[in-house]
């Protein structure tokens, strides 16, 4: 996505308004509604309670972006609505991106007045988010929705982690802020000798053990509740997996380190968040909205996190590029 008009620049500035309409339609299930039962106005404003104008508004405006279309005076979804989201995720995986995405806009609320603010936008209007730990030991329920989610968002990356990661001499991992599992179980599958330990909050942890209770592996993963950056981690491992976590400091280093057996092996996958490679605008966007909580906000580079590493004591450290966008770094004790 690029501004190479003045056009351009004009949609961009009412950009926020077709993403409200498009997270709007997502939460409440709009275009599977549709597919199910192609309809007119008078039915989509009956269904959610919308008034008739600002409903009609609401679908021409979705029609603009090419996300309907119409026959006649019905609406139904796009092909390219058939393909970019509804045969990707289910209506609840959609449903929750577009709340997470919708719970950020408070950030760029009134951006001029607060791009200066040298403290947390969210502190400043009393509305401090919260942390990852924070939210899913609050809210039981938000866990179960956001661990779903992720199992099936990261299924194909596990997939690709199990064609790509060599397992050689690995009998035990542990799968850091591992979520459902998804990467351990799919890694299980491939490698009878493997066995896992997921680390994640108890909420989270309770989730990934119903998913895992499925599985045919189930007796080869086992979870593990902790807060890792604040509790003490296990240890006894040939292998840590650090997939998608974000997290890279000195003391969670030393922790890993700590857990892994001798010449012991750290693995670090970066899926969407790698500024060394072309970023992208999704990448860009988050780093951008993270910089709200606090004026310190920063990331590292790889060259950063490989200092932090070999100052813990980790050697041999090696990248390599899975795809596009993702990348893989390897540290051994």
């Amino acid at each position: 996505m690029k501004i190479e008009s003045t056009d351009a620049v004009e949609d961009f500035l009412i950009m926020n308004i077709a993403s409200a309409a498009l997270g709007t339609a997502l939460e409440l299930g709009l275009f599977w509604l549709l597919t199910k039962e192609p309809s007119g106005v008078e039915s989509v404003s009956q269904a959610y309670n919308i008034p008739f104008r600002r409903c009609r508004s609401w679908l021409e405006l979705l029609t603009g972006l090419v996300l309907l279309e119409k026959q006649g005076e019905i609406y139904v979804p796009s092909d390219i609505t058939d393909a970019a989201i509804i045969n990707v995720y289910s209506p609840e995986i959609w449903a929750f991106l577009a709340q997470e995405a919708r719970e950020q806009y408070i950030a760029v609320n009134n951006l001029t007045g607060t791009i200066s603010l040298h403290d947390s936008v969210w502190g400043v209007k009393g509305q401090e988010p919260l942390n990852y730990v924070a939210k899913m030991e609050e809210n039981p329920d938000k866990a179960r929705n956001f661990t779903k989610m992720l199992y099936e968002l990261h299924s194909p990356l596990a997939e690709k982690l199990v064609k790509t990661l060599n397992l050689d001499g690995v009998r035990r991992l542990m799968d850091l802020d591992g979520g459902s599992g998804v990467v351990s179980l799919a890694l299980l599958r491939f490698h009878p000798n493997l066995k896992a330990v997921v680390v994640d909050v108890a909420n989270v942890c309770r989730v990934g053990m119903e998913i895992a209770a499925e599985s045919s592996v189930a007796k080869r993963i086992t979870f593990h509740p902790a807060d890792f950056l604040k509790d003490p981690l296990p240890s006894g491992f040939d292998m840590v997996l650090e997939c998608d976590v974000g997290i890279y400091t000195l003391e969670l280093f030393r922790k890993l380190h700590a857990s892994l057996n001798e010449e012991g092996r750290l693995v670090i996958v970066k899926g969407l968040t790698q500024p060394d490679l072309q970023p992208t605008l999704q990448w860009l966007s988050q780093v951008f909205i993270s910089s709200f909580a606090t004026s310190k906000f920063t990331y590292q580079t790889n060259e950063e996190i490989r200092k932090l590493l070999e100052q813990v004591g980790f050697h041999r450290i090696s990248t390599e590029i899975l795809e596009s966008n993702v990348m893989i770094i390897h540290a051994y004790k």
